[in-house]
């Protein structure tokens, strides 16, 4: 009996042991999930090229910075900054209003599966232009030369993804979803902003990713989003203000390392780059661009 016994508290160590380990493992595995599907960063040469204003080139710079990020739990927070800066087509190659964003992002796994994974996040964002002007001039337009812009916002968000043919060995696809809504009037905002500017936005982005047995070879990502609050001068339907979308593909040749060759084509209904938020035009951006690109395993 006595040896019985052993052999059972043996038997029960090891099942504990390996289901702590296995759920590590899948924590593990989630927060390399997280950080691909985090925002990619580029450089563009002409910037959106459609724009009411010309540039010599534009450049979005953004990371996530995992300050909570342990395999033992099925939680995770990051600090992201994302800071976006335009060169303006003229004698003095202005910036005029750099557009930073700085927030903090609560990730929480809702599955254990990691070929076919879900997880929510929940992230507050600070967006401002460094600026302390007046926002509106004398006449009523915007003042884009030194106009405050300021706006905090909240935005919760549903991810899920699978993995497609993952069991072939010449590459398999990955298809990305995310699903969320942000909201903006709980917190201070600039007051020319009230009755003008896409508080409420609804959601959408798709990601199909192809893996080669080395890398990550390309991303074809697609975003769209519609605002949904009272505006004075625009009914609910005026796509032409509340919709903002892009299509992207971003291809990483084999010599390149977490970088790819980048092409985009969208419709800004509000520019999101600050106090240019009454621009509404469509555009192509080609350039750099990169990430946290999967790698060999």
């Amino acid at each position: 009996m006595k040896i019985l016994r052993i052999v059972l508290l043996i038997y029960g160590f090891s099942i504990a042991s390996a289901k702590a380990q296995n759920r590590q493992e899948i924590n593990n595995d989630f927060i390399q999930i997280y950080k691909e599907n985090a925002e990619l960063s580029y450089i563009s040469p002409k910037g959106e090229i459609g724009a009411p204003t010309k540039y010599v080139i534009n450049g979005r710079a953004t990371t996530t910075y995992m300050l909570l990020a342990t395999e033992e739990l099925p939680i995770a927070f990051a600090v992201v900054p994302d800071f976006t800066v335009r060169v303006r087509d003229e004698k003095s190659a202005g910036v005029r209003t750099p557009s930073f964003r700085l927030g903090g992002t609560l990730f929480v796994r809702l599955d254990r599966s990691v070929p076919d994974y879900k997880y929510a996040t929940l992230n507050f964002t600070h967006h401002s232009n460094g600026q302390d002007g007046e926002a509106l001039n004398p006449d009523g337009s915007i003042n884009t030369i030194n106009g405050n812009f300021t706006t905090n916002y909240l935005t919760l968000s549903y991810h899920f993804g699978r993995d497609v043919n993952k069991q072939k060995a010449k590459g398999y696809y990955s298809l990305n979803h995310e699903t969320g809504f942000e909201w903006h009037k709980w917190f201070s905002y600039e007051k020319a902003l009230k009755h003008d500017y896409g508080f409420s936005r609804f959601i959408y982005k798709f990601s199909l990713r192809n893996y080669q047995p080395e890398k990550e070879q390309w991303r074809l990502n697609a975003e769209i989003n519609y605002a949904v609050n009272p505006m004075t001068e625009y009914k609910f339907t005026a796509l032409k203000k509340r919709l903002n979308s892009e299509l992207s593909f971003h291809y990483s040749f084999p010599f390149m390392n977490n970088a790819y060759l980048m092409m985009a084509a969208g419709y800004y209904g509000e520019d999101p780059y600050n106090i240019y938020y009454r621009d509404k035009y469509s555009y192509l951006r080609f350039g750099i661009s990169s990430g946290i690109l999967r790698g060999k395993k």
